[in-house]
This record gives C-alpha cells, structure tokens and sequence, in this order.
C-alpha cells in the first residue's frame, strides 16, 4: 500500500523548480483522506484534502494523480 508518494519537477532553463507530495490519512469520522500539497521548491505550497470513504479508494487516487504526473515530467522520489 503506498500512503505517500513525493514528486518533483525541474528545468533550469525554464526556471522550473516545482514539488507535488500526496500522502493518504485517516480522517475523525472514520473515512480516509488524500492530502495533497504542491508549489516551488522551497516555498510555502498549496494544500487540497480530498475525503474517501475506504483507504483503497484513496490509494487508487493518489496511484492515478502520481501515473498523470510522471507522464507531465515529475520524477518519484523515496
């Protein structure tokens, strides 16, 4: 089960320095959440939560967003 993932994306010669972290957490009232965070390299992001009702839906979410991304150029890292 992937409950995070961490992507990036840079081009010097566009002056291209951008992050996307996604994590997957539980929620208070028993459902799961995808977490998602992106922006610059070094600066403050933005933040989106996107409520689930079972963890295996919000895996498969953040396995969708990650495929989309790499596509867009964002390399994974550990």
């Amino acid at each position: 089960m992937a409950s995070s993932c961490h992507l990036t994306h840079t081009d010097p010669g566009r002056n291209m320095a951008r992050y996307y972290r996604m994590t997957i957490q539980p929620t208070l009232f028993g459902e799961w959440s995808l977490v998602r965070e992106w922006g610059r390299i070094g600066q403050g992001g933005q933040v989106k939560a996107t409520p689930y009702q079972t963890s295996t839906e919000a895996e498969a979410a953040l396995v969708a967003i990650s495929l989309k991304k790499e596509r867009r150029g964002y390399m994974r890292h550990s």
